[in-house]
């Protein structure tokens, strides 16, 4: 999409801003379907009785703020109902969510995900990399966290940049169990006092694999739940738009602060790895029409023991076998099939050059093009 589509589709939204107010009044009060991805860290209901203390009796900063008590499941239930029925209005047909939350509540969201129309299409454990020990000792230690990513509905288009992950992982499949740690040192926000600006602040690792991982540059990502900006932060530095809801005045002016110090990185970095398939087709006679293979010059396989002549339709023809450079390749080597691109090479000043570099040299051009 153009710059100008883009702008003229975000037009009726607020995007990079903070809105003030309750989350599911303001995401009604935006357009529908036209939300590419959110991301929300709700209220956990931790349901904390008493204060919670180290063994050397300091007091721990555990989260008991307002925003997370609930009267009873009955009430945080019709609570979790009615922002993702909000969340799925605002979600286009081919947009997903994303929900982060402990065992006290991302089964009861679980449930109401599915109740309220979405597909889920991963859950995925966020296992810390140092997590806070269980102080008493009577339970396991809470090292990890629980996602849920799930599509607005069964058979929608969702993003899901494949390859993109498998880079971040070093070239392995990204897997469903993510390590990494939470937030301490610099990336801690701190107020006023000193004290952490958010209990439950999330790093910016997490929200980095989230976004690469599940949306494209200039689509918009809302945070109903945006606390002190981390979701908007890694946002805007990867070239994305955001939309906060936060009705915290205290949180609002962190995250307002946060993310005006942020540097959107330029967009030669943004792009990311795509799959092959995603990539655009190219003919190889659009080679030949451009004159970057000429009609009468020789193309040499991989293994240097066969040769073909390039025709002026895009055909190869070679030791009495005629058509595409994938079955010319595939009947020289008496083999069921061949990629004709990997297999082919031309000479260019006493050298071999594979004809892929063209394809590519192509593709690259079509990429600085408006879509």
């Amino acid at each position: 999409m153009t710059d100008q589509k883009l702008a003229q589709a975000h037009a009726a939204l607020p995007i990079n801003t903070i809105q003030s107010g309750d989350c599911v009044e303001v995401m009604n009060s935006l357009p529908e379907n036209s939300i590419d991805l959110i991301f929300a860290d709700p209220p956990y209901n931790l349901q904390l009785k008493g204060e919670l203390h180290r063994p050397d009796n300091s007091r721990v900063d555990a989260v008991d703020d307002h925003w997370d008590q609930f009267s009873s499941f009955a009430a945080y239930d019709r609570f979790t109902q009615d922002w993702l029925k909000a969340a799925r209005r605002l979600l286009k047909p081919n947009g997903a969510i994303w929900v982060i939350g402990s065992y006290h509540n991302i089964f009861r969201v679980g449930s109401a995900l599915q109740n309220e129309g979405y597909w889920i299409l991963n859950d995925v454990v966020w296992r810390k990399s140092n997590p806070m020990p269980n102080f008493r000792g009577k339970r396991f230690t809470n090292a990890h966290e629980t996602m849920i990513w799930a599509s607005k509905s069964e058979g929608a288009k969702y993003t899901f940049n494949y390859e993109a992950l498998k880079s971040l992982n070093e070239g392995i499949q990204m897997r469903s169990d993510w390590v990494l740690p939470i937030c301490t040192g610099h990336e801690r926000l701190k107020d006023e006092a000193g004290d952490k600006a958010h209990p439950t602040q999330k790093p910016e690792s997490l929200l980095h694999r989230i976004i690469v991982g599940s949306t494209n540059p200039g689509d918009v990502v809302l945070d109903p739940f945006f606390g002190t900006g981390t979701t908007g932060a890694v946002a805007k530095m990867l070239g994305r738009e955001y939309i906060g809801i936060e009705r915290e005045e205290a949180y609002r002016k962190v995250a307002t602060q946060r993310i005006k110090s942020v540097r959107k990185f330029d967009r030669e970095a943004l792009r990311v790895s795509t799959s092959k398939r995603a990539e655009p087709r190219v003919p190889f006679g659009q080679l030949v029409e451009r004159g970057m293979l000429r009609p009468g010059e020789n193309l040499y396989s991989m293994n240097n023991r066969h040769k073909a002549k390039v025709r002026a339709d895009g055909t190869l023809i070679g030791d009495d076998v005629k058509g595409s450079i994938h079955q010319v390749g595939a009947a020289l080597e008496g083999a069921p099939s061949c990629n004709g691109w990997t297999y082919w090479s031309y000479k260019r000043d006493g050298k071999m050059v594979p004809i892929d570099l063209l394809r590519q040299q192509i593709r690259s051009e079509m990429a600085e093009k408006p879509s």
